[in-house]
């Protein structure tokens, strides 16, 4: 097989091995990750015409080219958890900044939620939560959205907001049931009853 023609073939399966996945999950499908893989995949088949390459090589370039704000994300969380919330913001703001579509955008802010409140500051966090939570052209996934259900609640009670944060997280439990946010989110209503 020609190397541009396999070079093709490597690029649509991963587009679609992708969206493929972001369906199982039920998530909406990113309109943006595709252009991106098709034009990458474009770029990637005509240099294979003049300069022919191996196809894990364009592979591996357009994993980290297509997933390079996701992959951003994933050091911001490595910062965090290793008790860093401050030095994660900075990782988080440089994903939003590396031209994320809605999905990914909307994984950072949870994110950055979620370290606001481990530094303290609410309602910074309540205000990057609640569109990631109320907007409804964003399908996330259950796990996102129980994540980003039950931050938005921690950030409401933090600001004196124990109506909206009862609801969040009970929209949490429903989410995803056997999450560590639905138990986080248990935790948090049994204590609003003591």
């Amino acid at each position: 097989m020609h190397p541009s023609l396999l070079t093709l073939l490597v690029g649509f399966l991963y587009i679609l091995g992708f969206n493929g996945l972001s369906y199982l999950r039920h998530q909406g499908l990113s309109g943006r990750f595709i252009a991106e893989g098709l034009i990458i995949t474009g770029i990637g088949a005509a240099l294979n015409l003049v300069i022919p390459f191996h196809p894990l090589l364009f592979l591996l370039a357009l994993y980290l080219l297509t997933m390079r704000v996701r992959l951003v994300i994933d050091l911001g969380n490595s910062v965090a958890a290793r008790g860093q919330p401050e030095r994660a913001l900075q990782f988080y703001d440089l994903a939003l900044r590396l031209g994320a579509d809605i999905f990914s955008r909307r994984v950072a802010e949870i994110n950055q939620g979620a370290a606001l409140l481990q530094l303290g500051r609410a309602e910074e966090a309540y205000q990057i939560l609640r569109p990631v939570v109320t907007d409804p052209g964003v399908r996330l996934g259950a796990k996102y959205q129980a994540a980003a259900c039950y931050n938005l609640g921690l950030a409401a009670r933090r600001t004196g907001r124990e109506a909206e944060a009862v609801c969040r997280f009970n929209e949490a439990i429903d989410a995803l049931p056997g999450s560590i946010y639905a138990y986080g989110a248990r935790q948090a209503l049994k204590k609003k009853d003591e």
